[in-house]
């Protein structure tokens, strides 16, 4: 089972450091992803807090989903796997398809 975990809803004003600190309480911190916007290079309000184990990450849950960290309740729960977006038909209008009817 996975100890990566979904942290959402965060202030922009929160950092790694900080996020590394909280998190620290509930076990060992194998990696932290802040997820950035491409173009403004600021904080997109989640990121992604990966555990050394799932008996860890499941505590880290219990102990901050809905914890209110800089004025905002954090989402905390598993990350879901990254989802195929698949190839080709993707993109503004899907492909084509005038005849549809």
């Amino acid at each position: 089972m996975e100890s990566k975990l979904y942290v959402g809803n965060l202030s922009y004003n929160v950092t790694e450091e900080k996020l590394r600190e909280l998190f620290g309480q509930a076990g060992t911190i194998k990696e932290i992803a802040m997820i950035m916007d491409r173009d403004t290079q600021r904080p997109k309000g989640f990121g992604f807090v990966e555990m050394t184990t799932q008996v860890e990450a499941q505590k880290a849950i219990e102990m901050f989903n809905e914890h209110e960290l800089d004025g905002r309740r954090m989402t905390v729960n598993f990350a879901r796997p990254k989802e195929d977006r698949g190839g080709g038909r993707g993109g503004y209008g899907g492909g084509g398809g005038r005849n549809r009817y």
